[in-house]
Order: C-alpha cells, then sequence, then structure tokens
C-alpha cells in the first residue's frame, strides 16, 4: 500500500499542471445614451454561418451557431456541435432533431449483435483482448466494428481491475462501467438509446493512452487554450479611449461590433494531446459553449442563473477579465488494498474562476476586485453540471475525458502495462490505428453580447479559452477501501476465454 500511496503522489503531481477548460470574458460598463437605450442590444455570437468540414472530415452544413440578435438563446440541448473548415477556423452549428433521424437511430439499434441490444449495469472491457480484435480487423482490411469503436456501449467508466500476469496466465487490465445500446445523433455523437449519454469511444481512450505510454511516469499537461491576442486587446482598449467611456458614441451594435473588430479571431492551442484527434475537438467545444452561456449567448440547457444574468453595472470593474475553468471534482478515487482495483468516484466537472485587468497594452494582469457574479455562475454551473451534462452531450464527453485521463495517468503511474506484460503496442502506434484525423483547431471569432442594466451598457466580449494548471486530485481524496468491497470485485470477476467483453 505505501508503493502505491508514493505512486499516486506522482500522479498528483501531474493534476497540478492538468486542466480541462476555462473561458476568458472582457467586459465594459458604460453609460448609455437615449439613442443606445433605443437600440437593439447586440449582435450574433458564437459562430458564423458554418462551413468547412466537420470533425472527421464529412461536409459541415451551414448552420447558425452560439448566439443570436440580441443575445438570444442559441442551441438547445443536444442540438449542437462545431465544424473546422480547411483554414483551422472553429465555428458552431446547430441543428434539429427530426423524425425522420428518430427513425434512423432505431433502425441501427436493430443491426447490434443480439448481446449488446440490452441494458447492462456493469460492462466489462478487457483491453489486451480489445486491442487484438482491432489489430485482427485492420490487418484484414475490414472497417473497424462500430462495438469496438464504441467499447461495447459503455457510457461511464466506473471501475479498472488490474490483473498481473503469472507463470500460467497471460496479464489483463479490464475497464468495467454501465452500457446500453447505441445510436448516433445528428452529429455523429453516439449516444445511449435510451439515457443519451454519449459512448466512450476508443480513440479517446487511445488518445489518454498515448499521452501517458508506458515507460517512465510522467507530468504532461493535457488541455486547450483560446486566447485573445495582446495586440488585439490593445486594439480594443484605443477603441474604448475613441468612442469614450462616458456617453460612448454610437450605438451598442455598433460598439458591438467595433470591440469585435479591435480584438479580431483569437488563436486556438491543444496542449499535450495531439490538436487533430476527437479528444481536442471535444475539449475546445465544451469550452466555447460554455463560456457563451456565460455571456447569455446561448440558453442554458437546464434552468440557472449565467453571469450576465447576475451581473450588475456597477459590479464589474472597468476592463474587468473573468476567467472560468473546468477542473477535475472528484470527490475520492477508492483503491483496494492490494492496489489492483481503483473505483472513479464523484460528480465529476468543476467550474472556477479568477479574475484579470487588461492595461493599455493589452497585458493582462490580476485583479484584487472577484467578482461575486462570476462565483455565483460558477458554484451554480458546478452544482449543475451532472444535469447539465445529462441535457448536453459535450458536457459528459468532457466529463469522460476527464476519466480517461485519470485512468491513462494511473495505468502508468501503478505500473500495470509492466505488471500485466501489455505493450498496448497496436492502439499506441498511429500508423497502426489513427486517430488523427481531425482538422485542427487553430482559431474562432470572439463572441459579442450586449445588454442594458438601468442606465448602462454591460458589454461582454468572449475572448475565449484559456486552461491554466490546477489540482484535480488531494491527498484527502484518496480513500483506502478498508471494507474490502473492491477487492472482492476484482477477484470474483472472470474473465471469458472468447470474448473481449461481457456482462
Amino acid at each position: 500500500m505505501q508503493t502505491f500511496i508514493r505512486r499516486v503522489s506522482r500522479i498528483f503531481v501531474f493534476f497540478n499542471k492538468l486542466c480541462l477548460a476555462g473561458a476568458l470574458i472582457c467586459a465594459m460598463v458604460f453609460p448609455v445614451t437615449a439613442n443606445a437605450q433605443q437600440q437593439g442590444g447586440g449582435q450574433q455570437g458564437g459562430g458564423q454561418q458554418g462551413g468547412g468540414q466537420q470533425g472527421g472530415g464529412q461536409q459541415g452544413g451551414g448552420q447558425q451557431g452560439g448566439g443570436q440578435q440580441g443575445g438570444g438563446t442559441g442551441s438547445q440541448a443536444g442540438g449542437s456541435g462545431i465544424v473546422v473548415d480547411p483554414q483551422g477556423v472553429l465555428r458552431v452549428l446547430t441543428m434539429s432533431d427530426s423524425k425522420l433521424n428518430r427513425i434512423r437511430q432505431q433502425s441501427s439499434v436493430e443491426q447490434l449483435p443480439r448481446n449488446l441490444r440490452r441494458h447492462s449495469k456493469l460492462r466489462k472491457i478487457a483491453l489486451g483482448r480489445l486491442e487484438a480484435n482491432l489489430t485482427n480487423a485492420l490487418e484484414s482490411g475490414n472497417e473497424l466494428p462500430d462495438e469496438i469503436t464504441n467499447l461495447a456501449g459503455l457510457t461511464q467508466i466506473r471501475y479498472v481491475f488490474v490483473y498481473p500476469a503469472t507463470s500460467d496466465k497471460p496479464g489483463e487490465i479490464v475497464l468495467a462501467g454501465p452500457a446500453e445500446p447505441w445510436v448516433e445523433d445528428s452529429f455523429g455523437r453516439s449516444i445511449g438509446i435510451k439515457s443519451e449519454a454519449p459512448t466512450v469511444q476508443l480513440e479517446d481512450l487511445v488518445a489518454a493512452l498515448r499521452v501517458f505510454p508506458p515507460g517512465q511516469p510522467s507530468d504532461t499537461l493535457v488541455g486547450c487554450s483560446i486566447d485573445p491576442t495582446q495586440e488585439g486587446l490593445a486594439s480594443m482598449q484605443a477603441y474604448l479611449q475613441r468612442i469614450g467611456t462616458v456617453n460612448p458614441q454610437g450605438t451598442e451594435g455598433g460598439i458591438v461590433r467595433g470591440l469585435r473588430e479591435a480584438l479580431g479571431p483569437q488563436t486556438v492551442t491543444v496542449q499535450g494531446v495531439s490538436p487533430h484527434t476527437h479528444f481536442a475537438q471535444v475539449l475546445v467545444e465544451a469550452d466555447y459553449r460554455m463560456k457563451l452561456i456565460g455571456i447569455g449567448l446561448e440558453k442554458p440547457p437546464v434552468r440557472m442563473s449565467t453571469w450576465i444574468d447576475l451581473t450588475s453595472a456597477g459590479s464589474v470593474a472597468k476592463n474587468a477579465l473573468q476567467r472560468w475553468f473546468f477542473t477535475p471534482n472528484y470527490e475520492c478515487l477508492k483503491v483496494s488494498e492490494d492496489d489492483l482495483a481503483i473505483e472513479l468516484v464523484g460528480d465529476g466537472v468543476k467550474l472556477i474562476g479568477a479574475d484579470e485587468m487588461v492595461l493599455p497594452n493589452g497585458r493582462r494582469i490580476s485583479s484584487q476586485q472577484p467578482s461575486r457574479a462570476s462565483k455565483l455562475f460558477t458554484q451554480a454551473f458546478t452544482l449543475k453540471y451532472p444535469e447539465i451534462a445529462r441535457q448536453h452531450p459535450v458536457y459528459a464527453q468532457l466529463k469522460t475525458l476527464i476519466d480517461l485521463a485519470v485512468v491513462a495517468a494511473y495505468l502508468q503511474e501503478h505500473g500495470a502495462y509492466e505488471s500485466t506484460e501489455w505493450s498496448a503496442s497496436s492502439l499506441l502506434d498511429e500508423g497502426v490505428y489513427p486517430i488523427e484525423r481531425f482538422v485542427a483547431p487553430q482559431k474562432i471569432d470572439c463572441a459579442v453580447n450586449a445588454v442594458r442594466r438601468g442606465s448602462r451598457l454591460l458589454t461582454p466580449i468572449g475572448g475565449g479559452v484559456v486552461i491554466m494548471p490546477r489540482e484535480s486530485f488531494a491527498r484527502e481524496n484518496l480513500q483506502i477501501d478498508e471494507t474490502g468491497t473492491l477487492y472482492e470485485q476484482h477477484n470474483s470477476l472472470k474473465i471469458p476465454v472468447d470474448s473481449w467483453y461481457w456482462d
């Protein structure tokens, strides 16, 4: 057990540098002239007309993304996705479900193997055998079966069981969690037919394993960042000086357009994991959509107050930036006493915030005046995250990515590859199993909204998403399963000889 504690302490070092999501918001508050109060507020936020290639190279539709005029409602739960054009510009799409699509979904369920058409409280996946089946399929020239790419309908990873190799038995690593039949939604996401929870994707698991492969434990940072340039922030400051901060010149719609043009497009970067993967696409979409919700350009999928709802004119400092970050929010990592089984426990994701100020030259510095509205918004988002994730697939996918990062880090830190004598060579080789099939997002348009607060115009500008290191595991969250429940689950599990998944 002491050996495991020492190993897990190294995981803490990694997770101090792991951060999954965030947002950068800039808010200006001006007294509003009578003329400005009579004008309509806001411009389109979030997305422009979609185009180019969607995700894995499919043609994207020309749907309107992000916000509507006047900071409208945006897309509804489940009806959203992103498109990255050949130039790497990311845009948000919306699409409504249809009766025809639901009929097609039911038909696809009937095509699944019979033993995958039923729900399972605990489906098990043997990774070594999964890799062997994948390799056989690829060597035969066949496309990978859907049950492999969707990990047999697994919708959550709850347990990891490690079985070291012995002289008479090969080793194995088993993932276990709830599973159900799956269908594709309007954007090609595989979701459970009943719960509508996204299935765990093999390519996301593989992306995480490639960050933490067999070998020396590493503290590689995993995350993404969408940042305004310093030049853009400086241009924004110059624009504000030209129009004035008291009785600004122009309508609020014109002011919003001017601010957006001054800031220009934001730069998208992905760290740790390849930006060409589905893993990276989910990180960026979840981050950006959360920011759209915060500034009122997309309707929350559940009833809750957003930052724009909670902000008053006098509560925002001049040129203040609001920064929001998603981090893991696990209550504990439960570990068996023999170190061979873990259980992921907790609600999943936490949203936190920090404030900054923008100097005239565009440089950002820390602010000493925390935003009450920002704090209340992040608390509400965290409290309702499980409900939000049930209503909108991308947030459930984000939680899955966090789980996969935890699992991959555990396998590396715990020496599971070595003890099971599993190299995962085919999964780790892009030449054998390619997952870098997406256009890498490189930039995104600035999202702008405008609302009135009494006699003032509040204009938050969504500058993007920033990933900051945050601690995801604390020592007090590590819980040893002294009841022996995990030990018994591990020892009672029987791995069949003829299948890589079973119930």
